[in-house]
């Protein structure tokens, strides 16, 4: 039975000049020919959504007003007009529940065209498509997306788990394969156990590194000792860390910081207790600006790695992870019309992990 699309929906949107969002009526999207049009089942709230609220000192293709929402899991309702003549023909079918990568990149191989597609970093690509990230997202009952953002949904995978698995999980996972290279018995220190951070411990686990944990939280320490870390592992809360890390024998023996905090006293830590040639995964973002100690870093020719976003083979890896019980994301259920306080709520930290938002 073919689904009736109404042409229009509510949806949560950014006006240039507003700093809250705007509950408003809009066009439900038409099906793009290389795309699908999604009917969202659930939406991911990020901090990030914060900034892009507040923010308005962003690049270049911003709209002034946008549907916010990056983060989404749904249904295929509408297939376009060139899908059964690209390679992705039969990949896809309605009514199949899939993921929904924000920003796939255009796919280009022309160097000329998009020097990051061709060099296989689409999720840096500057002429695609970014759902949610100054361009119409997934606060909405409906959203069109390029068929290259499609990622289908393994059984045993719910809508909640896999919208989250788009940002919070891809991105960690994206860091630490690809960028960090972190391999099974290096020890990793990982700064940060919010939402990414915790599903990155588990990612580090599934690896087989040794992981010492930081957090301001002890309730998040908790966390991560009930998945198996040992409490030796743990540095406790309100511990100075380079004092920690001399008294427990792990001088000169840290492979890797995976830094999920960003702050000035994170990012100065790191580069004092990871080892000589170590290297520093920068994924989070609190402080805006740090601080490079050259003669620590020379010295110990320390690699700083910056890492954004992820790509389709990582979503794909990281669902077939959380269907295998490898990794278990966690995410609480609300309700898309609550958007604006459950920001509130994850900006104050009352909530633990992530949320992503069901839709009617």
């Amino acid at each position: 039975m073919t689904e009736i699309i109404p042409k229009s929906m509510q949806a949560w949107r950014k006006h240039r000049g507003k700093m809250e969002p705007i509950w408003e009526t809009i066009p439900v999207p038409s099906c793009p020919p290389n795309g699908a049009l999604i009917k969202l089942l659930s939406s991911g709230v990020c901090r990030s959504d914060h900034n892009l609220l507040t923010n308005e000192v962003q690049p270049h293709w911003f709209k002034d007003s946008f549907t916010l929402g990056h983060e989404g899991c749904g249904r295929i309702i509408e297939l376009g007009s060139d899908i059964p003549a690209s390679p992705y023909a039969g990949k896809f079918a309605i009514g199949d529940v899939v993921a929904l990568l924000a920003v796939p990149g255009c796919g280009s191989q022309d160097v000329n065209e998009c020097p990051e597609c061709a060099r296989d970093l689409p999720q840096l690509c500057e002429r695609a498509h970014h759902s949610g990230i100054g361009e119409d997202g997934f606060y909405a009952p409906y959203a069109a997306i390029s068929v290259r953002g499609l990622v289908k949904v393994p059984t045993g995978v719910t809508p909640s788990q896999a919208a989250v698995a788009t940002d919070a999980v891809t991105t960690a996972y994206h860091a630490i394969h690809r960028r960090g290279q972190v391999k099974k018995g290096e020890v990793v220190f990982l700064f940060g156990l919010g939402g990414l951070g915790f599903n990155a411990l588990q990612i580090l686990r599934a690896i087989g590194a040794r992981v010492l944990v930081s957090d301001v939280k002890q309730e998040n320490l908790d966390d991560a000792m009930e998945i198996g870390v040992d409490k030796a592992d743990v540095v406790p809360t309100r511990k100075d860390v380079r004092d920690w890390v001399r008294e427990n024998g792990w001088e000169g023996k840290i492979d890797v910081i995976a830094d999920f905090v960003g702050m000035k006293q994170t990012f100065s830590d790191a580069q004092h207790i990871v080892r000589r040639a170590g290297r520093m995964l920068c994924v989070g973002t609190l402080s805006h600006d740090n601080t490079v100690h050259m003669k620590v870093g020379i010295r110990k020719r320390l690699s700083i790695i910056f890492s954004y976003g992820g790509q389709v083979r990582d979503l794909e890896e990281a669902l077939g992870l959380i269907a295998e019980g490898v990794l278990n994301p966690m995410v609480e259920d609300g309700k898309i019309k609550d958007f604006p306080s459950v920001l509130k709520d994850l900006e104050g930290g009352k909530i633990k992990g992530r949320i992503s938002l069901l839709h009617d």
